[in-house]
């Protein structure tokens, strides 16, 4: 993973004008059912947050890029969830897991359409709710104007947080 992340890193750095595509690309993966699991996105971002300030890559259409990759993310999550809500718990990793559907039940079900903002927040939780919010069958407004409104949140949180510690950095080397 460490070699993933420093390779975009580099990649980003060298070709700043692949900075948006590829935080979208991340964010997507970060927030797809199934497929965050196996690609950890954050760290990344977080780095491409470092580079922003330093190499000049406006924030602007990387951080627009990122939470539309997310918000899609989760919003094929929702759609998997909902179409095949009765196959769901056969399927990897929730075949090999079986207590993390329930788990996803009841914390969707205890806090509703906040469950997808809150869930955007930690690693376990970022795609296995929406896919919950699908199979649950949560309202599609209600739950889309969570997910929009917390994947920029999400976004700019990750980035200002990785340009904060690069700022933090430069002063502290200047």
């Amino acid at each position: 993973m460490r070699e993933f992340v420093r390779e975009t890193v580099r990649f980003v750095g060298a070709h700043g004008a692949w900075a948006a595509p590829l935080v979208f690309a991340l964010a997507f993966a970060e927030s797809l059912a199934f497929l965050s699991l196996l690609i950890p996105a954050w760290g990344a971002l977080v780095a491409i947050g470092a580079l922003l300030g330093p190499s000049g890559i406006s924030f602007w259409p990387v951080w627009i890029a990122g939470a539309l990759g997310a918000a899609l993310g989760d919003w094929l999550s929702y759609w998997v969830g909902f179409r095949y809500r009765d196959k769901i718990a056969h399927i990897w990793p929730l075949s090999k897991n079986p207590e993390l559907l329930p788990r996803g039940h009841r914390f969707v079900e205890r806090w509703g359409v906040a469950a997808v903002f809150v869930g955007r927040f930690s690693g376990p939780l970022r795609a296995s709710v929406p896919l919950v919010c699908g199979v649950l069958d949560m309202p599609k407004p209600r739950f889309q104007l969570a997910n929009f409104s917390s994947a920029f949140v999400w976004v700019a949180f990750l980035l200002l947080f990785g340009d904060a510690i690069s700022r933090g950095v430069l002063k502290i080397l200047s």
